[in-house]
C-alpha cells in the first residue's frame, strides 16, 4: 500500500505538525487542529512508552496554541496568554518544557523534561465551558468519511483530523478532544481489525454508534476526462467497493491503495496529477477543487460503515430506549467455552448483533501435552461480542455474571444507545 507522508519513527515524540489548514473552515466548527503522528509504544502490548511526559508537555502547548492564534494580541504580554477550551491560562503558567524547532516534517530537538512540577488533568484542558461545542477527534483529512460521521454524531462539533487510528484515541485519552468517532466495521468490506485491538489497549469507553451511508465519487482535476487517466487511487476497501463499476465505465487504469479517500483527493490537488483519479465523497471533491467524473459509483447502494463514538467516562445505560452492550473476553482453556458463553445470553433471550474473534497477542499459541498423541498446538483468541441490551437491565447484569464464570478475562467496552435513524443510500452529507 503506498503512503501519501512517511511513517513517524518509532519510540519518538514526532509531531509533523499541527497547523490551521490551507483550505475551506471545518463546516463542524470554526477551529481545526490537524494531529499528525505520536509518541511511540514500547514492545509491551499495552504499555506506553518511555516518551509520555515529552508527549503531554507537547500536547498542552500544542493544543493551547491552537485557540490563541485565533485572536490577535491585544496588550503587551498576550503572547503568553492562550485559551485551552474557552479558559484563559497563561503558558508560563503550566511550567512546560519547550518542545524544539519544530520543521521539515520532524522535531529537530527534543529537551529532556524538567518540570517543576507534575502536569495535572486541568492543566491539559479545563472541561468545556457551558456552550462550547465538543471537540471530535478522527482519523483521515478533512472530506473523509470518517469526519462525516463525526458530524453526524455530534452536530456543531470541532473536528480534529488524526493521521492515525491510535493518534485518536490518544488525543481523547490525553484531553486534546472530548470525543473521538472511529470506524469498526462495514457492511461490504467487514470489520477494522485495527480499532477492535485499540479497544483493548486503551481504556476508552464506547458512548455511542453511528451508521453512515458510504456514496463514493471519481473525481479528477479540472478539465480532465476519464479517456485521459491512467490510475485511479484510493483506500484499499474503496477500490474494492467500486471494481466492477470501474470496469463498466470503461476504465483501463492501474488500482493503487493509499491511506485513506479524502487523502488521495488531496494527494491529486497537491501534486496536480493530471492522469489520476480519486475515489472519495463529493465533500472532498469540494475541498480540494476536483471534478466529480462519475457519481454513485459503489457495486452496492447499500454500502455502511458503522463508527463508534469513545469518550474518556462511561454513561450511564438506561432502559428507556433500545440500547447495545459491546464486551471482550478470552478464557484459558481456549475456544470451547465458547458454546457457553452463547448459552448465557441464548437462555435470556439476548440477541447478538457481532462475534468477532482477534488472535491474543499476548499469548497467540497454546500447547497442549499428550502422551497418547504427542503435543499439539491451538490458536488463543479473544471475542467481541455486541448484544441488544442495557447493562441497567437485570438479564444482561446476568449474563454476564455467568459469562464471568466461564471466562479468565472479561471486559464491558461500553453500554449505549443504538442509532435507530433510518437510512437510504444517498450522497453524503
Amino acid at each position: 500500500m503506498h503512503t501519501l507522508s512517511p511513517p513517524p519513527s518509532s519510540n519518538t515524540l514526532n509531531f509533523n505538525h499541527i497547523t490551521r489548514p490551507r483550505l475551506t473552515p471545518n463546516r463542524f466548527g470554526p477551529t481545526r487542529v490537524s494531529i499528525k503522528c505520536a509518541y511511540g509504544l514500547n514492545q509491551g502490548s499495552y504499555g506506553f512508552g518511555s516518551s509520555r511526559a515529552d508527549w503531554q508537555s507537547s500536547c498542552a502547548i500544542l493544543s493551547s496554541k491552537v485557540d490563541s492564534q485565533e485572536k490577535p494580541s491585544t496588550a503587551a504580554g498576550a503572547d503568553n496568554i492562550a485559551a485551552i477550551n474557552g479558559h484563559k491560562t497563561n503558558i508560563t503558567d503550566l511550567q512546560l518544557v519547550p518542545i524544539g524547532n519544530i520543521g521539515g516534517g520532524e522535531i529537530e530537538a527534543v529537551s529532556k523534561p524538567l518540570l517543576s512540577k507534575p502536569l495535572t488533568i486541568s492543566d491539559l484542558a479545563p472541561a468545556p465551558m457551558h456552550g462550547s461545542s465538543l471537540r471530535v477527534a478522527y482519523q483521515g483529512v478533512p472530506g473523509a468519511y470518517s469526519e462525516a460521521a463525526a458530524g453526524k454524531a455530534y452536530p456543531n462539533c470541532e473536528a480534529i483530523p488524526c493521521d492515525q487510528f491510535e493518534v485518536a484515541f490518544q488525543a481523547v485519552e490525553l484531553w486534546i478532544a472530548d470525543r473521538a468517532v472511529l470506524p469498526v466495521e462495514n457492511s461490504l468490506g467487514g470489520s477494522i481489525h485495527r480499532n477492535y485491538d485499540l479497544l483493548l489497549r486503551h481504556r476508552l469507553h464506547i458512548v455511542g454508534e453511528v451508521q453512515l451511508p458510504v456514496h463514493h465519487c471519481l473525481l479528477a482535476l479540472p478539465g480532465i476526462r476519464k479517456e485521459y487517466l491512467t490510475r485511479v487511487i484510493s483506500h484499499p476497501q474503496a477500490l474494492s467497493q467500486c471494481e466492477h463499476t470501474l470496469t463498466k465505465l470503461g476504465l483501463n487504469v492501474a488500482r493503487e491503495a493509499v491511506d485513506d479517500t479524502a487523502g488521495a483527493a488531496e494527494f491529486i490537488a497537491t501534486n496536480n496529477l493530471r492522469d489520476t483519479a480519486a475515489i472519495a465523497s463529493s465533500r472532498a471533491a469540494e475541498l480540494y477543487g476536483l471534478n466529480i467524473l462519475a457519481d454513485g459509483i459503489q457495486d452496492d447502494p447499500s454500502n455502511v460503515t458503522r463508527f463508534v463514538m469513545l469518550a474518556r467516562e462511561p454513561i450511564i445505560p438506561r432502559t428507556d430506549r433500545p440500547f447495545k452492550t459491546s464486551i471482550v473476553f478470552a478464557h484459558d482453556k481456549g475456544t470451547s467455552v465458547l458454546f457457553k458463553v452463547l448459552s448465557a445470553f441464548a437462555f435470556r433471550n439476548i440477541s447478538l448483533t457481532k462475534i468477532e474473534s482477534r488472535p491474543h497477542r499476548n499469548r497467540p499459541i497454546r500447547l497442549v501435552d499428550d502422551a497418547n498423541v504427542g503435543t499439539a498446538k491451538h490458536f488463543e483468541y479473544l471475542f467481541y461480542v455486541d448484544f441488544e441490551a442495557s447493562m441497567a437491565e437485570v438479564r444482561a447484569q446476568n449474563a454476564l455474571a455467568e459469562v464471568q464464570e466461564f471466562t479468565s478475562f472479561l471486559r464491558v467496552l461500553g453500554s449505549y444507545p443504538m442509532d435507530m435513524t433510518p437510512w437510504t443510500p444517498s450522497r453524503d452529507d
